[in-house]
């Protein structure tokens, strides 16, 4: 997993209203990347939620926000429409991303072992470095840390 201090790798995935958005374009805005496992599944609707109703707060900072999972645009327009979204959510279909930012994980659940994406935040700051780095996330209270640590950008 990248961590605190590394340069975030760069992307271009294409997300939900049929753009493509790349990370050294964002540049010098600072980037919250969440990346979830399944889109319209609890605590991924849950996460979700929480970060659309603090996303007008993290742009008012100047901080542009992404969710990120493997699931299609198609799959996320659906999400989007269905729980009334307004983060964008960018589609890893192929999991580039999620490799190279390390959160493809093997992961365990009712005593299967299977790949899968791990709850993780990255906070990217103006130069492209990882500010803070938040792995195996609980989403209780999540995006509100995670907002409170662009405050201190």
């Amino acid at each position: 997993m990248v961590a605190e201090n590394d340069t975030a790798p760069d992307f271009t995935l294409p997300r939900d209203g049929g753009d493509s958005v790349s990370l050294s374009a964002l540049r010098p805005a600072p980037v919250v990347l969440f990346f979830y496992p399944r889109d319209d599944t609890s605590g991924c609707t849950k996460e979700n939620i929480a970060f659309s109703e603090l996303y007008q707060q993290f742009l008012d900072l100047g901080v542009q926000v992404f969710g990120i999972s493997k699931d299609s645009v198609a799959s996320h327009e659906k999400f989007i429409a269905k729980k009334d979204l307004t983060v964008p959510l960018l589609s890893d279909e192929n999991g580039t991303t999620c490799e190279d930012y390390g959160v493809w994980k093997e992961k365990k659940m009712y005593g299967k072992t299977f790949m899968g994406i791990e709850r993780s935040t990255f906070l990217i700051d103006s130069a492209g470095k990882i500010a803070r780095a938040w792995p195996k996330v609980k989403v209780d209270g999540h995006a509100e840390e995670v907002l409170e640590a662009a405050k201190a950008l």
